[in-house]
């Protein structure tokens, strides 16, 4: 499988995403974060760090969980000048 280039535009987001989970982790630590989401503490870090700017959806509900933050919440804070569409 060859795997696309990310374009600039996804890397910052992904930078913004890791940001804003990290901000949300608080004093917490990355172990009891990333026990709780059930996931490991490396790809708690990568994302954190934006090594996995393109992480998956499911992994990053989990975090998102862990700390407690929306996920409508977290998208406007990744993604603010896209305003949020929603499906009726």
């Amino acid at each position: 499988m060859v795997r696309v280039p990310l374009t600039e535009a996804e890397r910052v987001r992904g930078e913004r995403l890791g940001a804003e989970l990290r901000a949300a982790r608080g004093d917490r630590s990355m172990v009891e974060v990333a026990a709780e989401a059930g996931i490991s503490v490396e790809t708690l870090r990568k994302i954190e760090t934006g090594r996995i700017p393109t992480p998956a959806f499911f992994t990053v509900a989990a975090i998102a969980a862990a700390v407690r933050l929306p996920l409508d919440t977290l998208r406007e804070a990744v993604d603010p000048a896209e305003p949020l569409t929603r499906v009726s």
